[in-house]
């Protein structure tokens, strides 16, 4: 396989903006653009016509039905009419996949400012119907009849794990635990609630198994929700408010059947890290200050602890037993709460976890502050490690 060598994008994120997540009463994916679209801008300091082309995350089909999202920003927008505004969709990397779009065009030169924008509306879809439309990111022809929806290809998963590396029920729970106490901190959080490690170690009626050994404090939320950026090319950057610097942007794709893979070794992930932490020039994932990674499912984050390399393979329990991933510990993980806590409206997931490393970068982050914050890493999935993004940002000046 001939690898292709990229240098780090010459790109910093300049402006944001975030809706809570939850379910919200903004009808449909019209009304939550509008709510972060114009507000991102705004944040950057500059005016919505010196936008030159939008880049729009939706999740592929169903949660609406209403096709054709990209030009719906202009609603909100009018300013982006007759510039480019592309829709990008990868499953749940879906956000990411847009901002990589963002960056391509700034690359190329075609503009100065792009405008990305990622919403999902999914709690006005019944429940059944939500479970067949995420499975649509597996793949159908080998796993439609997986019982549970996609909650039961991440039990495979963990199932897989356990019987290579043993039972690893307590550490599930003290992730489940660790990001739903961090949620209580992120204001836009959709459950904002410490539940506790007992809760969510034990199997109750208010914590039921989902699908085993996955009960419900192991699985992300169904949600709706909205992020947004402005991104520049980090020339014009040094001249605004604020820059934030992509120092990494790495996307590995992998095959998209779970049988085409050892799946319990998550090899995109590893493979997008190892490529990200190069093209930034470190060592290692503990030469970061921080991350925000994909705990879709609480099995996910753990076997992401071994594919970014904080632990060996099989050892990733240590990480969080041993509170390295605590605030306070040597690497933060999803001090934001995590798509556990803070919700997974699936076309925002991915601009949302950039927004939120952004806020830790520039100070702003509110009650989720770390001390320490100056390089922070992102980590955004779609599927069961198949759409792999890695992001490593650093605070300019």
């Amino acid at each position: 396989m001939r690898e292709v060598t990229q240098g780090a994008p010459d790109a910093c994120i300049v402006g944001w903006a975030h809706s809570p997540f939850g379910k919200l009463e903004e009808p449909d994916l019209e009304a939550l653009m509008a709510r972060v679209a114009r507000a991102a801008i705004e944040d950057a300091g500059i005016s919505p016509d010196e936008v030159d082309a939008g880049f729009v995350g939706v999740f592929g089909e169903g949660f609406t039905d209403q096709g054709f999202p990209a030009s719906l920003v202009l609603q909100s927008v009018p300013e982006l009419r007759f510039k480019p505004v592309t829709r990008f969709e990868n499953a749940c990397a879906t956000g990411s996949a847009a901002i990589h779009g963002a960056l391509d065009f700034l690359a190329a030169g075609r503009g100065r400012f792009a405008l990305v924008v990622g919403a999902e509306k999914m709690t006005a879809t019944p429940g059944p119907k939500i479970g067949d439309i995420l499975l649509s990111a597996s793949y159908r022809k080998a796993e439609k009849d997986i019982e549970g929806g996609f909650a039961g290809v991440f039990a495979r998963i963990a199932e897989a794990y356990f019987q290579r590396h043993g039972d690893q029920s307590d550490a599930l729970a003290a992730i489940a635990a660790k990001n739903h106490a961090n949620g209580v901190d992120n204001p836009w959080a959709q459950m904002r609630k410490d539940l506790g490690y007992e809760f969510c170690r034990r199997e109750s009626e208010k914590n039921p198994y989902v699908v085993r050994p996955l009960k419900r404090t192991d699985c992300s939320l169904v949600s709706d929700g909205a992020a947004a950026l402005v991104i520049t090319d980090a020339e014009t950057a040094r001249a605004m408010g604020k820059a934030v610097r992509f120092r990494a942007a790495v996307h590995v794709q992998d095959f998209l059947p779970i049988a085409s893979r050892d799946i319990v070794r998550f090899e995109g992930p590893r493979e997008a890290w190892r490529r990200a932490l190069a093209q930034a020039g470190l060592g290692a994932v503990t030469d970061l200050s921080f991350v925000e990674t994909h705990d879709c499912f609480t099995i996910a984050e753990l076997i992401e602890y071994e594919a970014m390399g904080l632990t060996p393979e099989g050892q990733g329990a240590r990480a969080v037993l041993e509170g390295w991933t605590a605030k306070d510990g040597k690497l933060p993980v999803n001090r934001s709460g995590g798509l556990k806590a803070k919700g997974h409206p699936i076309g925002a997931t991915g601009i949302s976890m950039h927004v939120l490393t952004a806020m830790q970068l520039t100070g702003t982050a509110g009650a989720m502050q770390l001390p320490k914050a100056e390089l922070g890493g992102v980590f955004n999935m779609g599927g069961a490690a198949v759409a792999n993004y890695v992001s490593i940002l650093e605070r300019t000046g």
